[in-house]
C-alpha cells in the first residue's frame, strides 16, 4: 500500500512538472488574485471558498506577495510609497483600494475581475483595512454612514485601528451629522485607537471640537447633531445591562426636584422655569428630531450624569423619561448639580447680562450648537463655571496658572478670564464612552478657545497613551495645555506615556518645559520638545504662572529624550537634574544647541556616565563639535553606546588627518558600537575611503550600520570605498557584521554609470539605501538662498 502510494505521488508530481506552464499563466485567473469572493453559491462572505483557498496559499511555504503585487500595478496604475518597507502586498493592496473607491479615485468599471454586480467592493476589502484617512469635504464620511453601508461600518469597527483627517473644509450640518455617526461606531463602540489631523490651516472651530471631544470619549448631542435613532441600538444594550442595577439605587433618584429646589428660591428655581432657562440659554427649541433621544427609557448620557450625582443630589428623571414635549438636549443634563448650580447662579446674579451666543437666535435650532453645547452656556466670570464644593477629579484647584478653582486655564494671556467663550465644560455632564489612545495634531492652529477646549479634555482622558502637538502656533497657549495635563497627570489611572511637543516659536525654555513635564509625569517612557525659533517675549510670562526650573523632578520612568533647542544656549547645570532623574535613559538627543564654553560638552558626558547607565543611543544634531575633538573620541570609546549619531556637527571642518585615524582606530577597539551615524560632516571621497579600514582584519569592530549622507561624496570614491571594502572582507574570509549603508544626498549623478557599478558591487555585501538625488539643481537652489 505504502509503495502505491509513493508511486502515485510520483506521477502525481510529474503531471504537476509537465503543466507548470500552464499553471503559471492560468493562476492570474484564481478568484485568490483579485479582491473579488463573488457572492455566489460557494463564496459567501467571511469563512467561504475564497477565505479558505486563501489560507491555503498563505500556509508555510507558499506566498501570494507576488501575485498581490503584481495585482497593484494592474489596478492601481501607481508606484507604491515605500515599496520597500511593505511586508504584505495583500494588506496595502486591499487597504489602498478600499480608500481609493471610497473617495472616487479608482473606477471599479475599469477592471474586468473587479466589474460584477455581485461584488461590492467596499464591503468585502473593509475588513482588511486598519488605517482610513478622511480628507476636504468629508465625502468619504458621509458615504460610510449612509444607510447601504452598514454592513461596511461594522466591518470597520473591527478592523480599524488608525482614523486620520487631512485638508479638511468646514463643512454643513449633515455632514457633521454623518461624522458624529461615524466617530460614534468607530470609537466609542469600534477598535479606533488613533486619531490624527493633518494641515488645516483656517479649521473649523465647530468641526475640529466635535473630533477631538468625541475622540475623548464624549458625545456632545447638539440639536444639529442629534442622531435620529439615538441612542444607538449598541448604546440601548449598553443601558439596558446598566439599568438592571439595584431597585434602591433607582428610586432614590425619584427625589430630585424635591430637594434641589427646597432652598428658598422662587419660582423662577422650578424645575419648568429651570427648563425654559436651558431652552433660552443653549438656543435650543422643541424639535421632533429628538422626540427618540427624550423619550427613549434612561439615555446614557441621562444615566452618566445621574449616577455620578446621585452620591449628594438624587435625581428624577421621570420628566424626561415619559414627558410628552419635546425638549432640548441640554436639558438632560438638567439634574446635575454642577450645571444646575451653576445657571441658577446666573438667574439670581442681579445687574448682570447674559453672554449666550446664541440666546436669542429664534425658534429654530442654529446649525453650530455644538458649539453652544461644548463652550458652556456659561459667559460669565469663569469662577462661576463649576461650583467648589463638586469639582471633580480634573478640576481641582491646584493648577499651574494660578487660576480660579474648577477653570484650568484661566488667569493668563491666551486664556482670558471674560469676553469670550470659555471653552469649559463639565466632563461629569455627558456619558462617557470608549476613548482613544493616541491623539496627534499636525500643522492645525489652536486658538485660544480650542486650547482651552482640549485643556478641559485632556485633564481627564486617562486612556490618552500618545499625545502629539506639532506645528500648532500655541504661543502663550503652551501654559494652557500644561494646566489640562497637569489635571490629567493627578488621576491614578494615566496613561499617558509619549508626550511630543514642537512649534515654530517657543514661549518658554525648552528645559524649563522638559521639567515641567516631566515633573508631572513621572511614568513617562518619551518626551521630545522641538522649536525652531525663540520667542523675543519668552520673559514675559503670564501672571500667575511660575516657572518650572526649580520644579523637583521625581524618579522618572524616562527612556527617550529629545530637545530641540532653538538656538538656545546648552548649560548642562539645567539638564543635569533631568539626567540625574531619568536612570532609565536609553536614548538622548540633543539638536540646534550651542555650546557656551568648551567645558559644557565635558560636563554633560560626566553627567551621563554617573548618571545614565543604560543610555544607548546618543544623537547630536546641527551642533558645532569642530573644537571638541577630545569628547568626540571618548563617546566613541563608550563601552555601552551602541548607536552614536553625529549630524551636520562639523567634524572634519577645522580637523588634521590624524584626527581622522584615531576616530577609524577608536571604532576599530569598540565591540559594543552597533551604528554609526555621520551625515552632513564633507567626508568627501578621501575620508570615506579611509574609514572603509573600520571593517579591516585585525578590526574587532561589531558595527553594522554606517551613514555617511550628505557628505559630497562622488561614484569614483563610491567604487574605491567598495573595492577597499571587498579586500577586506576577502581577507577576514567573508566574515563582517556589516550589513546596512545609507548613501543618501550624495553627488553620484555626476557619472551614473560608475555609480551603478559601485552600487551593484555594494549590494553584493550589504543593504544600501540611496535617493536620485539631483545635486546640480541643488547646489543651485543653495546658490539662490545665500
Amino acid at each position: 500500500m505504502a509503495a502505491a502510494l509513493r508511486r502515485l505521488l510520483a506521477l502525481s508530481a510529474a503531471a504537476v512538472s509537465r503543466s507548470m506552464g500552464a499553471l503559471e499563466r492560468d493562476v492570474w485567473g484564481l478568484p485568490l488574485v483579485c479582491p473579488t469572493p463573488l457572492r455566489a453559491p460557494g463564496w459567501g462572505e467571511g469563512g467561504g471558498r475564497g477565505k479558505r483557498l486563501a489560507d491555503e496559499f498563505s500556509s508555510p511555504g507558499l506566498s501570494t506577495q507576488p501575485i498581490w503585487r503584481k495585482l497593484w500595478d494592474d489596478v492601481m496604475k501607481t508606484r507604491p510609497p515605500n515599496s520597500e518597507n511593505i511586508t504584505c502586498w495583500r494588506k496595502k493592496f486591499l487597504e489602498t483600494f478600499f480608500s481609493n473607491v471610497l473617495h472616487g479615485v479608482l473606477d471599479v468599471s475599469s477592471d474586468w475581475r473587479l466589474n460584477d454586480r455581485h461584488f461590492s467592493p467596499l464591503l468585502h476589502s473593509s475588513p482588511h483595512v486598519s488605517q482610513l484617512t478622511l480628507c476636504n469635504m468629508l465625502q468619504g464620511a458621509v458615504e460610510l454612514a449612509a444607510e447601504h453601508n452598514q454592513k461596511v461600518l461594522e466591518n470597520l469597527a473591527v478592523s480599524l485601528r488608525i482614523l486620520k483627517f487631512q485638508h479638511l473644509l468646514s463643512s454643513d450640518q449633515s455632514i457633521r451629522r454623518s461624522l458624529v455617526l461615524l466617530l460614534h461606531r468607530l470609537i466609542h463602540h469600534g477598535s479606533v485607537s488613533q486619531v490624527s489631523m493633518y494641515s488645516w490651516p483656517v479649521p473649523d472651530t465647530v468641526l475640529l471640537v466635535l473630533i477631538l471631544s468625541m475622540s475623548a470619549g464624549f458625545w456632545r448631542s447638539g440639536n444639529a447633531l442629534a442622531y435620529h435613532s439615538s441612542p444607538c441600538g449598541l448604546c440601548r444594550e449598553e443601558d439596558k445591562t446598566q439599568s438592571q442595577g439595584s431597585a434602591q439605587e433607582r428610586s432614590e433618584r425619584g427625589h430630585c426636584n424635591k430637594r434641589v429646589w427646597s432652598d428658598g428660591e422662587d419660582q423662577k428655581g422650578s424645575p419648568r422655569a429651570l427648563q425654559e432657562d436651558d431652552v433660552e440659554a443653549n438656543g435650543c427649541r422643541a424639535d421632533p428630531c429628538l422626540n427618540s433621544v427624550l423619550s427613549a427609557p434612561r439615555s446614557p448620557l441621562q444615566n452618566q450624569a445621574c449616577e455620578e450625582s446621585s452620591s449628594k443630589v438624587p435625581c428624577d428623571h421621570t420628566s424626561i423619561q415619559g414627558g410628552s414635549s419635546p425638549r432640548c438636549i441640554s436639558e438632560q443634563l438638567s439634574c446635575h448639580p454642577v450645571l444646575r448650580k451653576t445657571r441658577r447662579r446666573l438667574k439670581s446674579a442681579a445687574g448682570r447680562k447674559r453672554r449666550c451666543l446664541r440666546r436669542s437666535r429664534g425658534p429654530h435650532a442654529d446649525p453650530e450648537d455644538l458649539y453652544d453645547f461644548v463652550f458652556t452656556v456659561a459667559r460669565e466670570d469663569n469662577s462661576g463655571l463649576l461650583d467648589k464644593n463638586t469639582t471633580t477629579e480634573g478640576e481641582n484647584t491646584e493648577n499651574w496658572t494660578g487660576s480660579t478653582p474648577g477653570s484650568p486655564c484661566t488667569g493668563h494671556a491666551g486664556c482670558k478670564k471674560r469676553g469670550g467663550p470659555a471653552g469649559i465644560f463639565s466632563l461629569k455632564a455627558a456619558h462617557r464612552f470608549r476613548s482613544v489612545s493616541t491623539l496627534e495634531l499636525f500643522s492645525i492652529p489652536l486658538t485660544g478657545e480650542t486650547c482651552r477646549t482640549l485643556s478641559n479634555l485632556l485633564s481627564s482622558w486617562v486612556t490618552l497613551e500618545n499625545l502629539v502637538l506639532s506645528y500648532n502656533g500655541l504661543g502663550a497657549n503652551i501654559f494652557c495645555i500644561l494646566s489640562g495635563l497637569r489635571a490629567l497627570s493627578r488621576h491614578s489611572d494615566c496613561h499617558l506615556r509619549v508626550v511630543r511637543v514642537s512649534d515654530v516659536f517657543s514661549h518658554m525654555p525648552c528645559m524649563e518645559l522638559v521639567r515641567c513635564i516631566l515633573s508631572a509625569f513621572p511614568q513617562l517612557h518619551t518626551l521630545s520638545v522641538s522649536f525652531d525659533l525663540k520667542n523675543q517675549l519668552e520673559g514675559n510670562r503670564p501672571e500667575g504662572n511660575p516657572g518650572c526650573s526649580e520644579a523637583e523632578i521625581p524618579e522618572s520612568c524616562l527612556e527617550q529624550l529629545e530637545i530641540r533647542f532653538p538656538r538656545e544656549p546648552l548649560h548642562t547645570m539645567f539638564l543635569l537634574p533631568v539626567l540625574k532623574a531619568s536612570k532609565f535613559l536609553q536614548q538622548l538627543s540633543l539638536d540646534s544647541a550651542t555650546l557656551p564654553c568648551s567645558q559644557e560638552l565635558g560636563l554633560l558626558l560626566e553627567a551621563l556616565k554617573e548618571c545614565n547607565p543604560n543610555l544607548k543611543k546618543l544623537s547630536f544634531h546641527d551642533m558645532n563639535l569642530a573644537e571638541h575633538q577630545k569628547e568626540v573620541l571618548l563617546l566613541l570609546q563608550d563601552p555601552v553606546l551602541q548607536e552614536i549619531t553625529f549630524s551636520f556637527c562639523r567634524l572634519f571642518e577645522s580637523s588634521t588627518t590624524e584626527f581622522l585615524s584615531e576616530i577609524i582606530n577608536t571604532v576599530k577597539r569598540n565591540s559594543s558600537l552597533k551604528s554609526l551615524k555621520l551625515p552632513g560632516n564633507r567626508l568627501g571621497n578621501h575620508r570615506l575611503v579611509a574609514l572603509a579600514d573600520i571593517f579591516s582584519e585585525d578590526s574587532s569592530s561589531s558595527l553594522c550600520q554606517l551613514d555617511v549622507s550628505s557628505n559630497c561624496i562622488k561614484p569614483d570614491g563610491l567604487l574605491e570605498f567598495t573595492k577597499k571594502l571587498e579586500g577586506h572582507i576577502q581577507q577576514r574570509g567573508g566574515q563582517i557584521q556589516f550589513t546596512h549603508l545609507r548613501l543618501f544626498q550624495n553627488w553620484l549623478d555626476q557619472d551614473a554609470e560608475t555609480a551603478q557599478e559601485a552600487l551593484r558591487r555594494l549590494k553584493a555585501v550589504c543593504s544600501v539605501v540611496n535617493d536620485s538625488w539631483d545635486s546640480s539643481q541643488a547646489f543651485a537652489d543653495y546658490i539662490s538662498v545665500m
